[in-house]
């Protein structure tokens, strides 16, 4: 190829004449579809800041082009003409920060700071929300389980009055049939006790047993648990006339507490049990017959007249238990056995094994009746001693097949209906494995009895003082 000439000083005008044919530049502003923004928004302030810019710009250029065609002055050049056509008084935000603004408006995003301060009172409300929760929780715990709570921590005044501060007098009234709960209200209605639960609890926590007379007594106000426990078993605080025979008593034991509770001669009360068939029964004993319950009897009221209705309340429960008068005493002696041997919720258990022993012609061998028969009933022991298991007694079912002769103690109503209607059951063995609750393991095999006597005896291993 030829080489190029050198320009020389013409070319000048000739790049003149180029580029002021070339169309005025412009400011290109990306547009973008969304609805015309609220009057006075940062939105709004910005487009009309551009605007302005806009129109600056454009009459710039106007003015540079006028000169240049009446002054005939040189043509810019094109870095001055683009510098001098594009730069506005005041320079519109960029690009990037156009978009990024004007698309998240219109995908109706917010601005990032914002999402921050949102997430921040999102978690600040669940904070607050999770501390209210806890207080509530807090609320409906002291409010349901207060009291508990407050025995457990120790807080809070104490339920029972301090000793030393018995005083005055107050006559607290039990019915008859009264038990720990009942007394306890009643207690505290009197003005005893510091609250209403507080002798109650006192008697199961020391594991007290005590038989509840009728009759009104004179105590003092703000006596302790203890105290007013005391105060009820005196006799002097009685008024009234009252004896209470106790479930699994005898006769013998029965005695005293009649003579004290109607202030009669124990001589008295001894000759009138004397004679069985003085109130019908057909027997050698009213073993059995002297109902267990609490009496409340005028003060004239003759040793005769206790008896008599100590058993036309027993023949009330034969009836009740629809026992046949010809099989009055058989039921009474089976029912005397239940009612030492077993507690109350096994009772129709017990009364099964007796039934299925007598039936297979086995041996009972019940330590009750060897207890009774040898005079140990009443020992505080629960095993029986080799004497009383070998003495040679009517009442001894180790020794003589069978029931025993008679009744060996006062039997309750359940005790009785339990006599009438025992539960269904292959049980031949029983054992309590633990005398002190006096859980229970009825077996079929001797096996398995063997295997809870086994049980039982570590049980007194680990228990040496209570009674084994």
């Amino acid at each position: 190829m030829p080489e190029r000439d050198t320009p020389n000083d013409g070319s000048n005008a000739l790049s003149g004449d180029l580029f002021a044919n070339l169309p005025a530049p412009s400011h290109k502003v990306p547009s973008v579809d969304y609805t015309p923004p609220s009057p006075g928004s940062r939105r709004a302030r910005r487009e009309a800041t551009q605007s302005d810019a806009a129109s600056d710009t454009a009459a710039s250029a106007d003015e540079s082009s006028s000169a240049a065609d009446v002054a005939d002055e040189p043509p810019l050049t094109p870095t001055a003409a683009a510098s001098s056509s594009t730069t506005p008084k005041a320079a519109p935000a960029s690009l990037d920060d156009l978009f990024q603004t004007e698309h998240d408006i219109a995908d109706g995003a917010r601005p990032r700071k914002k999402k921050r301060r949102t997430g921040c009172l999102v978690a600040l409300i669940i904070v607050l929300a999770l501390i209210g929760g806890a207080v509530a929780a807090g609320f409906w715990a002291m409010n349901t389980y207060g009291d508990k709570i407050n025995e457990v921590m120790g807080w809070g005044e104490p339920e029972d009055w301090e000793p030393g501060l018995a005083s005055g007098e107050a006559l607290v009234t039990i019915r008859e049939g009264d038990t720990g709960a009942p007394v306890s209200a009643a207690l505290y209605e009197a003005g005893v006790t510091k609250t209403k639960d507080v002798f109650y609890d006192y008697l199961v926590k020391e594991n007290v047993a005590v038989t509840f007379y009728p009759g009104v007594y004179t105590l003092q106000k703000k006596m302790t648990a203890a105290a007013a426990l005391d105060a009820l078993r005196d006799p002097a605080n009685k008024s009234e006339n009252t004896v209470g025979i106790s479930e699994g008593g005898t006769v013998e034991s029965s005695l005293t507490a009649i003579s004290e509770g109607v202030g009669l001669p124990i001589e008295e009360v001894q000759a009138a049990v004397a004679d069985p068939r003085a109130y019908g029964v057909e027997a050698d004993s009213l073993e059995g017959w002297l109902f267990p319950a609490v009496y409340t009897f005028d003060p004239e009221v003759t040793a005769t007249q206790v008896i008599q209705r100590m058993v036309d309340r027993t023949r009330e429960s034969l009836t009740a238990a629809g026992v046949p008068a010809a099989d009055e005493q058989r039921i009474l002696t089976l029912a005397s056995i239940i009612q030492r041997e077993g507690r109350t919720d096994d009772f129709g258990k017990v009364s099964r094994v007796i039934q299925n022993r007598l039936a297979d012609g086995m041996m009972l061998q019940m330590d009750s009746t060897a207890q009774y028969g040898y005079g140990e009933l009443h020992a505080g022991v629960v095993s029986t001693s080799s004497e009383a298991q070998f003495d040679d007694n009517p009442w001894n079912t180790y020794v003589h097949a069978g029931l025993p002769i008679g009744p060996i103690a006062n039997p309750s109503d359940a005790a009785i209906d339990a006599a009438m209607h025992p539960v269904d059951g292959p049980w031949f063995y029983f054992v309590t494995i633990n005398p002190q609750t006096g859980e229970t393991v009825f077996s079929t095999t001797y096996a398995e009895h063997q295997a809870a006597i086994t049980t039982w005896q570590d049980w007194c291993r680990a228990n040496p003082d209570q009674g084994c």
